[in-house]
């Protein structure tokens, strides 16, 4: 792809705009860990939602799915859109519950709800577990997308494209911390979404117009423009699965069962509990419900144009490449750009807090003044960084990537939300849970399970020879249930096998961050406040998000394909549901959760 001088001025704009509010924030970033980290608690909800949108919103997104929709037609995009369920949970149960809690990152929660050298070793076990093998993945897996691009559109190399990006977004995450992070966010996040827009219509124009593209898809693939599978599908048990297991029994990022990573970094950094419940419904309604369908139609163009495409993640890129107007194509390489230094940015940031605050900080050297540790978490910043540069170089697909995360943490999901609610859980349920969920899956995924996958043959005819494959539908199916099942059976023994936390411990947890009193026996016995969560009003809260995301996404959906009547119902429906949930919480009060 040629650029011209203008496209060179273009994109050199956009990175030195990104520099220049880095330098802006260094002084006001380098207070203290906590300005460094989660800028003081002192950002609004429409700041701090608008960049867990951007953080999601990766150069491995429209790639992973327009691989999709390659493969599984508009309803692959189940693979990501079952974690509304999940994002939901976030915002109704669990957001105000972060927010109270007070501390700096999601790893710090472990000693403020255990006790003793069990919840020390979860605290350090689980931020160097999610600090590098698993936040240098995610990374790994941006870094890939982005040098696909970068390779397919200027012809540079898998190396010298990952060193660039990954230099130019250390620069200014590393200096100024999660202030530079929020700003630069939101000025991604526009460029990105008006770019990805662009880039839609110029593709639907290139196949004759929205008619012409339905009658193609239909003619390459019969079921491709369906928002659900068909039950006789191949892959629809693996629908089945997401439906049932996924969204609840696995950690993954953005869409943690419970809240966690960038989602509760950005709620510590909320300015109070509305806010952080603010933030959170923002960044749920924005991710799934406005987000997807410029990245879909462009998927089905690059299905129409490039149909056996042997690396469908790349079909997204020529379509670019082909079809979009020379005078567009510097700012969409620098929208490119900013959705991959929004994810970067915030997963450097993310990892550099779980080294110093988590492990270094806390184990290692204890008694030194802020700037020492802001300093320290600067060359926190760049380990990370370069680690994450090594494991790209040994990826080769963002979806493998993607499945592969889901799969390592199945069935740790539960006990992640039942530790707000349930005072048996300790800290050796959390452990029990992290280690037999990787232990489960990468031996399921091993060849030495062929004993194992000879049984399940027996039973699923469908299923491949071989260890169980995340690509093949019903192999990730098994490989879903069975380390759900496993790992969840693990901790439940652990739990029951081990003491319970002391009861001065529980009950210091309970009165700092109020949770419902359901769960937590004992010391709820005793309790004679009346502002608790009111459980029922939550789930029916949640019941009204996730049915306002689907009706929105769906109706938006109906309206761009002309069943106009069909999306308009839908988008009622959407708005009355918003509807109840605002009067829901005006009238039991954002902040207290009472009934």
């Amino acid at each position: 792809m040629t650029l011209s001088s203008l496209d060179w001025l273009v994109i050199g704009l956009y990175f030195a705009v990104n520099l220049g509010i880095g330098f802006f924030y260094v002084r006001k970033a380098s207070g203290s860990v906590s300005d460094y980290f989660i800028s003081g608690r002192e950002v609004p909800w429409w700041l701090a939602g608008t960049s867990m949108v951007a953080t999601t919103f990766g150069a491995d997104t429209p790639l992973v799915v327009t691989a999709l929709v390659y493969k599984y037609g508009i309803a692959g995009n189940w693979l990501w859109w079952n974690m509304a369920l999940s994002g939901m949970l976030t915002v109704f149960f669990f957001a105000r519950l972060w927010r109270r809690a007070g501390v700096l990152t999601d790893m710090e929660f472990a000693e403020l709800r255990y006790s003793g050298k069990p919840a020390a070793f979860l605290r350090g076990f689980r931020a160097l577990y999610l600090a590098l093998p698993v936040n240098t993945i995610i990374m790994g897996w941006v870094n890939l997308a982005m040098a696909k691009i970068l390779a397919l559109t200027l012809g540079v190399s898998k190396l010298h494209a990952v060193m660039f990006c990954l230099a130019l977004t250390l620069i200014y995450t590393a200096i100024s911390g999660l202030w530079a992070v929020l700003w630069t966010d939101l000025l991604q996040f526009i460029l990105k979404m008006t770019m990805v827009i662009a880039l839609a219509v110029f593709a639907v124009r290139a196949v004759g117009g929205m008619h012409a593209l339905e009658a193609q898809v239909t003619a390459h693939s019969a079921g491709a423009l369906a928002f659900v599978p068909d039950w006789a599908s191949g892959w629809f048990v693996m629908f089945l699965v997401y439906l049932s297991l996924n969204w609840w029994a696995s950690w993954y990022p953005g869409a943690e069962p419970g809240g966690g990573g960038y989602v509760a970094q950005r709620i510590f950094s909320a300015k109070n509990e509305r806010h952080s419940l603010g933030a959170t419904l923002w960044f749920n309604i924005a991710h799934y419900a406005l987000r997807p369908w410029p990245w879909i139609l462009t998927a089905l163009v690059a299905v129409v144009l490039y149909p056996k495409q042997a690396d469908p993640e790349v079909g997204y890129i020529q379509v670019m490449i082909t079809h979009l107007p020379a005078s567009l194509r510097g700012l969409m390489l620098a929208g490119f750009a900013a959705a991959y230094m929004s994810t970067v940015g915030t997963h450097i940031n993310l990892g550099a807090s779980y080294l110093i605050n988590d492990f270094y900080r806390r184990f290692l050297v204890a008694h030194e003044d802020e700037r020492h540790y802001v300093r320290a978490s600067r060359w926190a910043s760049v380990l990370v960084t370069i680690i994450a540069g090594v494991a790209t170089y040994y990826m080769e697909s963002v979806v493998w990537a993607w499945k592969f995360l889901i799969a390592v943490g199945a069935g740790a999901g539960l006990v992640f939300m039942l530790r707000w609610f349930w005072w048996r859980i300790n800290a050796w349920s959390e452990v029990s849970a992290m280690t037999a969920a990787a232990v489960s899956s990468l031996f399921l995924q091993s060849r030495a399970a062929g004993g194992v996958v000879s049984l399940l043959q027996r039973m699923d005819s469908n299923l491949a020879a071989g260890p169980l494959n995340a690509e093949d539908p019903h192999g990730f199916a098994w490989l879903m249930i069975l380390t759900t099942s496993f790992t969840t059976l693990s901790w439940l023994v652990v739990t029951f096998l081990t003491p319970p936390e002391p009861e001065g411990k529980l009950r210091a947890f309970y009165e700092r961050v109020r949770p419902a009193k359901v769960g937590w026996g004992p010391i709820a016995r005793t309790d004679d406040t009346a502002s608790r969560q009111s459980l029922g009003w939550s789930a029916a809260d949640w019941l009204g998000g996730c049915a306002m995301i689907y009706c929105a996404l769906f109706g938006i959906g109906k309206l761009i394909f002309g069943q106009t009547l069909f999306g308009f119902a839908l988008l009622a429906g959407a708005a009355l549901a918003g509807w109840f949930i605002f009067w829901d919480l005006e009238r039991r009060g954002w902040e207290t959760l009472s009934s």
